[in-house]
């Protein structure tokens, strides 16, 4: 009967851990999400500081993992972003170096209940109160934002309380002492236990929230919990790897460099340390707290960053060895190439957006050269031109397809109101700009009908159809720099453009139906020549759309 109620005992502790790291988890999730929207667009603009120098990176990849309280995620982040053209990979080695010091900030959060005065027990539960009624009875979106934040910390801390409490009773078991005496014995089996566990978690910041957890009951030793995380390092750039898979060339060597810099560290520190344990052996036995484990977590990302640092053209170079280049493809071929828009961004709603942003963007101006393409191929009648615009006009098609899927699945993640007005109005810019390319399309079949009949415009149609091309394209390029830019300069251009091309294209369709009165011109040319204006002018409606919505961002 006793046995049965010590075998109920352990299943109870292990329900107990499991759910207390289902909340810790959870909390982290939930804190980090709040943060996030908290952070609006200063997110966007930590990524716009990228651009400056790598130490920059550095600042921002740390601030970033700050903020979204993972490394892994950060670094898919930028796999995402390299994979998207949005980031070079001397840019992503910065940012990988500074997301790596930002992930100390978890451990020395879950460290906080060895300092005395904030056990999580004693405010935990008052932070998840205040939250609660906050996101109840307070209507604005900050305060809610704010009270995320507090629920999903004071969740972190319930569930560390009840995994230190699961794990609290096995302090003496002979097992747990065995285990972690044998791992801090043998580097390779203690480096391998933490890059495991890192790698089935998928979250560093979780694995060495589980191991401060096991430290503050004192079941672990400087040995052990040393190579654990070490381990737990290398194993955090699974995720990374994981999520290059199937991406271009440079996605996959952002992975390598991840990985190389953490293993190369491990590996500069997994020495050291082995020498320093042989030398003090009694300091490789004994125990280690949780914020003892902060402190080498925390000095072993910052100096690996900067004995690095001097060597990331270096790692940049190597994995490009690694990741070999293959079969370039032609220049000519780049424009037809479509977004590959990575799901595990969209874990992070402030780069999701962003990164769509960033993909409208390569949609647009593939319109503009849709524009400039099918225009051409009128006025110079070159069947060259027009193959090209159909090409062009295939790709739209598929961009336009991949670009509602992925901003749907935006639409699902927790947005701010802000965020959720510019997914609505990239929804419509992907559907003008596709309609745009419907245009192009249409114009590109009316000049190769003109050149299969061997048909020529006037000189004086030409004319005409030269002023209102060459509006048309500079109606276009504004509105994508007006998307781009935001700038109210960019939409006054476009609704002024769009009333001149009206008024021109009315001019334009008088003067030919003149000529085709006066037997200037056959009625095959006439019907052609009206039907390509009537596509030009729909093509300006469409920018016109598109700059509407960015005035309507900026009344917001």
């Amino acid at each position: 009967m006793q046995q049965r109620g010590n075998e109920m005992n352990h299943i109870e502790m292990l329900f107990r851990f499991v759910g207390g790291l289902g909340m810790f988890l959870y909390g982290m999730n939930v804190m980090a999400d709040g943060l996030q929207k908290s952070a609006g667009n200063r997110m966007k603009n930590l990524l716009e500081s990228l651009t400056r120098n790598r130490l920059m990176g550095i600042l921002v990849g740390a601030g970033v993992t700050a903020l979204i309280q993972s490394s892994s995620a950060a670094t898919v982040l930028v796999v995402g972003f390299v994979n998207a053209g949005l980031m070079t990979l001397y840019q992503a080695a910065g940012v990988i170096m500074g997301a790596n010091v930002g992930t100390t900030i978890t451990a020395w959060m879950v460290s906080m209940n060895e300092w005395g005065f904030l056990k999580p027990e004693f405010f935990a539960p008052l932070l998840i109160g205040i939250g609660a009624f906050c996101l109840l009875f307070v209507k604005k979106e900050k305060a809610k934002e704010i009270s995320q934040i507090l629920i999903g910390f004071g969740v972190l801390f319930v569930g560390l309380s009840f995994m230190s409490g699961a794990v609290e009773p096995y302090r003496d078991a002979p097992i747990f002492m065995e285990i972690f005496r044998v791992l801090g014995r043998n580097p390779i089996l203690g480096i391998l236990a933490g890059l495991v566990v890192t790698a089935l978690i998928q979250s560093s910041s979780a694995s060495v929230g589980i191991l401060q957890t096991l430290a503050a009951s004192g079941l672990v030793n400087w040995s052990s919990a040393v190579f654990i995380m070490l381990g737990q390092n290398i194993g955090t750039c699974v995720t990374a790897l994981l999520s290059s898979v199937g991406a271009h060339r440079n996605a996959k060597r952002t992975a390598v460099i991840h990985l190389l810099f953490n293993a190369i560290g491990a590996a500069v520190f997994g020495i050291c340390m082995i020498i320093l344990f042989a030398i003090n052996r009694s300091w490789a036995a004994a125990e280690v707290n949780s914020v003892g484990i902060s402190v080498f977590h925390t000095a072993f990302n910052v100096l690996n960053t900067i004995l690095l640092y001097p060597f990331a053209g270096w790692m940049v170079k190597i994995s490009g060895k690694i990741v070999k280049e293959g079969q370039e493809p032609e220049e000519e071929d780049d424009i037809y190439e479509i977004p590959s828009l990575d799901s595990k961004i969209l874990e992070t709603p402030t780069f999701a957006v962003e990164g769509a942003e960033q993909e409208v963007l390569r949609m647009g101006k593939l319109a503009v050269l849709h524009v400039e393409t099918a225009l051409d191929a009128v006025y110079t009648g070159n069947q060259k031109r027009v193959d090209k615009a159909f090409k062009i006009e295939e790709t739209m098609n598929e961009y336009e397809k991949r670009m509602a899927e992925y901003l749907t699945e935006i639409s699902k993640g927790s947005l701010t109101d802000h965020q959720r007005l510019v997914v609505n109005d990239l929804f419509y810019t992907v559907s003008d700009i596709e309609r745009i390319g419907d245009h192009c399309d249409n114009i590109a079949e009316l000049a190769q009908k003109l050149i299969e009949d061997d048909l020529k415009f006037s000189a004086e149609a030409l004319e005409g159809f030269h002023r209102i091309a060459g509006l048309t394209i500079d109606s276009v390029k504004a509105a994508v720099l007006a998307r781009e830019t935001e700038k109210m300069a960019y939409v006054q251009q476009v609704i002024q453009i769009e009333d001149e091309i009206d008024d021109l294209e009315e001019d334009l369709r008088t003067q030919h139906i003149d000529r085709l009165a006066h037997n200037e011109c056959s009625a095959v040319q006439g019907v052609l020549y009206l039907d390509i204006l009537s596509n030009i002018e729909r093509i300006s409606d469409h920018a016109n759309n598109i700059v509407s919505y960015v005035a309507d961002e900026k009344e917001e």
